[in-house]
């Protein structure tokens, strides 16, 4: 909405003194031109920003300029609620009011203390999109209009119908009753039951949403972590698992287990690799999970299994010589 961006224009230009209308425009993701206009906009109003020319010019306030504008808005209370994970205001769509709030509540700070907390602000960093081998942390994109209706059912705690792509099938219309939303790892889920049945369906996957006024059918309270508990062991249990004996190295021990579903056996070798009982959801997943190795992992059975990792190695192979 335009007034908390004309909102949150001041508190940039309060917290750091002077922006130019570049830097301001990729604070508040919008266009120089825009940004242009909302400042016209707000001289009109009768707040005092005013241009500085030159090689460090740029837009500023009057010094002492003090305006009540830090009210909390819904969206932006319910982000600092969840601050503790940028990345799961991010995947309920809530990343824009996160970022609206917390320059709000650095303009409540007294004058002392905002200084204090912006220099904090630098040192930390939480959630970087990479790690250290620059591999990037996966997110999914959700359309905000969608991701805000499913929010608005949740805590309304009204029915809510999708529009779902499942695995392999075509999309359809479900009538649900909301539980809560879950973000893993930078991916959104929704908690919900069908008919009386849990049901846990994933964002990303939902192509529209429309909440009903119809009261959801659903306890009073949620015990969420408990829920997702559940649900992770009841998923990890089916499908068509399998289990492996493998031999790995030490330093890649934790890729492997990372990927599992379950580890039931784990003893040293003599020669210092480690010889690990692994349980994957199925044989595709198996086969990836030991071809990340390399080297530092060999698939010690079932057959089928050392087999597909041997043709795969060998097809390579082929290839690469045929290059010599």
């Amino acid at each position: 909405m335009r007034a908390d961006r004309l909102v949150s224009l001041v508190l940039l230009l309060r917290r750091h003194g002077r922006l130019s209308a570049t830097a301001l425009a990729r604070e508040l993701e919008v266009s120089t031109r825009t940004v242009l206009r909302d400042v016209e906009a707000l001289s009109a109003a009768g707040v005092p920003v005013y241009a500085e020319r030159g090689r460090h010019g740029g837009f500023a306030l009057l010094p002492g300029f003090r305006a009540e504008l830090t009210g909390l808005n819904h969206d932006e209370a319910l982000a600092l609620l969840i601050a503790g994970s940028r990345r799961g205001a991010q995947a309920f769509g809530l990343g824009s009011a996160l970022a609206s709030a917390m320059l709000k509540v650095v303009d409540a700070l007294p004058e002392g203390h905002r200084e204090i907390a912006a220099g904090a602000a630098e040192r930390l960093l939480i959630d970087p999109e990479t790690d250290l081998l620059a591999r990037r942390v996966a997110e999914e994109e959700v359309p905000g209009a969608v991701v805000a209706e499913v929010r608005r059912a949740v805590l309304a705690g009204h029915k809510l119908r999708i529009h779902y792509v499942a695995v392999d099938q075509s999309p359809k219309w479900r009538t649900v009753d909301p539980i809560g939303l879950v973000t893993v790892r930078g991916q959104g889920y929704l908690l919900a039951t069908r008919s009386g049945a849990d049901r846990t369906y994933r964002l990303s996957r939902i192509r529209a949403a429309e909440a009903l006024d119809e009261p959801a059918q659903r306890p009073d309270r949620a015990d969420l972590d408990r829920a997702w508990r559940e649900r992770s062991a009841r998923f990890r249990a089916g499908g068509d698992q399998v289990t492996v004996m493998a031999r790995v190295d030490a330093a890649r021990r934790e890729e492997l287990v990372r990927t599992a579903v379950a580890v039931h056996a784990e003893v040293a070798d003599p020669d210092g690799l480690l010889r690990l009982e692994v349980v994957f959801q199925d044989a595709r997943h198996a086969e990836w999970a030991l071809w990340q190795l390399g080297t530092d992992a060999e698939a010690l059975a079932p057959q089928w299994l050392r087999a597909a990792l041997g043709d795969r190695a060998a097809a390579i192979a082929a290839r690469y010589r045929s290059l010599t």
